[in-house]
């Protein structure tokens, strides 16, 4: 049996190295390490773990091709969850030395507190740490996911939390059902209020870069919304000023959501604007016709200013607002996205 050696380079200049054994994947050989990269779905469908292979030879697992296009193979970016090394690799990541944890991977407790249909096939789901957690703080950075498990099974889905951390032990998601989705599932047939789930976290490194003051454009893709709602309600705690235009998509008017809820952060937070955004509307729909990717085209003719852009969404979204975003000189590291397969 073979090893092979695995160096990253983190996006602020760190390395990390660990060793990968034959028919490993590069996220597990470091987790046997005790090395928690960011990862989410380890099924090639979420993005989290995108990297840059910059030496060395490998083969990839499958994975959802809309994450990695053939621009994308060639320019020699990989999964790192379907990475399977054939030699010593170097590879750069897109997240910061601090993003990476050390140690097992945190787990609690929590019970289902309220499961509320809030637009068509999205609920809102929320947690509470259970009353024998004697540490009730939800610590997390606003932009971050959990993992939850599936009762009596193995299973595990990540989503982004919405709120922000709290000392009340509540943690609350945006998930649309999808038709074959097995959480989806099992949240429509069989969750109910006071049963525990298994809850592993956080993880994910999307999020606002706070050294950086340029004026932001959040682009939000159906429940894409809830990290920015994290943000946005961090900003609105600590009185900050920001100037944010979000963007906030969806397919049919019926899937609109929390539109109280950015109204009543509007006035909170000085420069927060936005604007809603329905693909395939009705006739009495008066706003913007069009997907998210639309709506930024049109903004960016309109607006002239040296944007940094934040997409949450599926990856056919975050892929072609990151285009127009090109097309407008807006350069590669002023752009920040999370992909969800």
């Amino acid at each position: 049996m073979s090893e092979q050696q695995i160096t990253l380079t983190t996006r602020d200049g760190h390395t990390v190295a660990f060793s990968c054994l034959d028919q490993c994947d590069v996220i597990s050989a470091a987790e046997q390490s005790a090395i928690l990269l960011p990862s989410l779905c380890r099924e090639g469908g979420c993005g989290i773990c995108l990297g840059l292979c910059t030496e060395g030879e490998y083969s990839l697992g499958s994975y959802n091709e809309t994450l990695l296009t053939d621009e994308a193979i060639a320019r020699r970016e990989v999964l790192l969850c379907r990475t399977y090394p054939k030699t010593d690799l170097k590879i750069s990541t897109t997240y910061d030395y601090n993003q990476i944890n050390f140690g097992k991977p945190p787990a609690r407790r929590a019970i289902i507190t309220a499961l509320i249909p809030i637009a068509e096939r999205t609920v809102q789901l929320i947690l509470h740490w259970q009353n024998k957690e004697q540490d009730k703080a939800v610590e997390f950075e606003s932009g971050q996911c959990m993992e939850l498990e599936i009762p009596n099974t193995s299973i595990r889905r990540a989503y982004s939390l919405a709120n922000t951390g709290n000392w009340r032990g509540e943690l609350e998601f945006l998930i649309r059902l999808q038709p074959e989705g097995q959480f989806s599932g099992y949240l429509r047939d069989q969750a109910a209020i006071g049963q525990e789930l298994i809850v592993y976290g956080p993880s994910g490194h999307f999020g606002l870069h706070a050294e950086r003051f340029n004026p932001a454009i959040f682009i939000a893709g159906g429940t894409g919304l809830a990290p920015f709602l994290s943000i946005l309600r961090r900003l609105a705690d600590w009185g900050e000023q920001r100037e944010i235009h979000l963007l906030f998509g969806v397919n049919t008017e019926s899937e609109l959501f929390y539109l109280d809820e950015l109204q009543r952060l509007q006035p909170l937070i000085p420069g927060f604007t936005f604007s809603l955004c329905v693909w395939k509307p009705t006739d009495n729909w008066s706003g913007f016709c069009g997907t998210p990717a639309d709506a930024l085209e049109d903004y960016l003719s309109n607006h002239q200013n040296n944007y940094d852009i934040y997409l949450c969404g599926p990856p056919r979204l975050v892929n072609a607002a990151s285009e127009i975003a090109f097309q407008h000189g807006i350069p590669a590291e002023q752009i920040f996205s999370e992909k969800f397969g």
